[in-house]
């Protein structure tokens, strides 16, 4: 009996409810298979009603399942590396208590610096996990009793030591979780790309149609790494500017100048946008 197995057995021996946390994107068809298998008193969107809740249609929905014998659950299962989400045990919570745990352990930082913590993402949830202290895992899991999730090529299983509905705390622990650089590279890339997708969704066909859509992001991304715009504001301003610019990519004068650090740079660059804007005829 492998991980998964194992864990599951004991889930059923100790009565506890299962529950699915499944991305969207890439699963949207699993999704709606089994939002209509299940009923919509089983399922959760968990963007809705937050700030992300423009991305509510390509984010993570959150299923009670009564079992993991539905086909679309098994062949879930047998190809956990597609990172679709995880799985999760808790003894009868109301799925509205849940999902709203994992709505306030959503957003972070403050406006306009706002950020998606991607609490679907099993690689985020395993990386969190394994920085966290065993008396920091409740903050973090809530209700749950247990998870298991595909991490570091393999099942894993973490069990929180004090279910129940906790606080969030002051300083989230897990939300200081050392991220490796291509971890956070791939982490940059889901998010703003979600981000366009919901927010500038004419901008990026019009990108699409002449432009590999990844290619290009990945391109800005990589150059604003280069450039040093690394706060979210500036990798904002570069991908919503390059959506209006010729050939959707940054003009001659957005190149910095030598001797000039990132923040100058930035400063300079956004004002003459920005002058630019002011003089253009209405």
């Amino acid at each position: 009996m492998n991980t998964l197995e194992q864990w599951l057995h004991e889930q059923s021996r100790s009565a506890r409810d299962l529950y699915l946390m499944l991305d969207s994107d890439g699963q949207l068809d699993e999704r709606v298979a089994l939002a209509r298998a299940l009923g919509a008193d089983q399922y959760r969107s968990v963007y809705s009603g937050t700030v992300a809740g423009a991305l509510a249609p390509s984010g993570p929905f959150l299923f009670r399942v009564g079992s993991v014998k539905h086909p679309v659950i098994q062949a879930l299962l047998a190809t956990p590396e597609r990172h679709w989400g995880w799985l999760a045990s808790a003894s009868h919570v109301d799925l509205d208590i849940l999902t709203g745990h994992w709505r306030n352990r959503l957003i972070t930082g403050a406006r306009p610096s706002l950020a998606v913590y991607r609490v679907h993402d099993n690689r985020v949830l395993g990386r969190a996990l394994a920085h966290l202290q065993p008396e920091q895992r409740p903050g973090f899991l809530g209700p749950l009793a247990s998870v298991c999730y595909w991490h570091a090529e393999q099942w894993t299983v973490a069990d929180n030591p004090d279910p129940g509905e906790h606080p969030l705390p002051d300083e989230p622990a897990w939300l200081h979780t050392p991220t490796p650089d291509m971890v956070y590279a791939n982490v940059q890339f889901d998010n703003t790309r979600r981000y366009l997708v919901g927010q500038h969704t004419e901008a990026l066909a019009a990108v699409a149609a002449v432009l590999n859509v990844d290619d290009w992001l990945w391109g800005l991304l990589e150059l604003g790494h280069l450039w040093g715009w690394q706060q979210p504001e500036q990798v904002h301003f570069m991908l919503t500017g390059c959506l209006h610019t010729p050939g959707f990519l940054p003009p001659k004068f957005w190149e910095p100048k030598p001797e000039e650090d990132p923040a100058a740079h930035f400063e300079r660059v956004s004002q003459q946008v920005m002058s630019m804007q002011r003089d253009a005829p209405v």
